[in-house]
């Protein structure tokens, strides 16, 4: 595998390296000793897939409160989408910083999303099929998310949304203090939950 370090700390895209012949081809695309040789946490609880019809459907910003430690790996099988990751974690050197990455059925790449991060997408392609691989249980107590469209990231799309579910619409807008508050464990309930 390749890894591509991406412009926000800790957050990388995967490369499978192909084995190629007349067959067609044979990667890794999870490799224990691989993501730890870069300081990535490789071991997956769960693994995930979203089906997604229209083009220009949007799905996120999502993440998980502490104590959750939900990093993802996150490949699209077939079509395409254009991925965005906001570093969410105080005190790191790109806090609320986004990149945007290409994610294809025909690249193959696959984008480490480190723990502590919000996570969405864009499709790029009808009939898109997104795989996740997480390292946390999925807690629908900790679950929680922010409009991508939310000022204090200046995210911007490839297409105009033509899907989006009512609760990733309705996500109240991003309010540093409590949030960081919320994050560090000195406010109860003080963020969006």
């Amino acid at each position: 595998m390749l890894f591509e370090s991406l412009p926000l700390q800790g957050a990388w895209l995967v490369r499978p390296q192909k084995a190629v012949d007349e067959r067609g081809f044979f990667a890794r695309i999870i490799c224990v000793k691989e993501f730890a040789a870069h300081g990535l946490q490789g071991s997956f609880v769960q693994s995930s897939i979203s089906h997604n019809s229209r083009r220009g459907t949007v799905r996120g910003m999502h993440f998980q409160w502490p104590p959750s430690a939900e990093a993802k790996l996150v490949r699209c099988t077939r079509g395409g989408i254009r991925d965005m990751l906001i570093d969410l974690r105080p005190g790191s050197p790109t806090f609320l910083q986004h990149v945007a990455v290409t994610l294809d059925d025909a690249s193959d790449a696959a984008v480490y999303i480190p723990a502590g991060f919000g996570h969405g997408f864009q499709t790029i392609t009808d009939n898109a099929l997104v795989q996740y691989h997480m390292t946390d249980d999925f807690r629908p107590d900790l679950a929680s998310g922010f409009r991508w469209n939310d000022p204090a990231f200046g995210i911007t799309l490839p297409l105009p949304v033509a899907v989006i579910s009512p609760r990733d619409a309705a996500y109240p807008p991003f309010e540093q203090e409590s949030y960081v508050a919320r994050f560090n464990g000195t406010a109860a309930q003080a963020a969006p939950a």
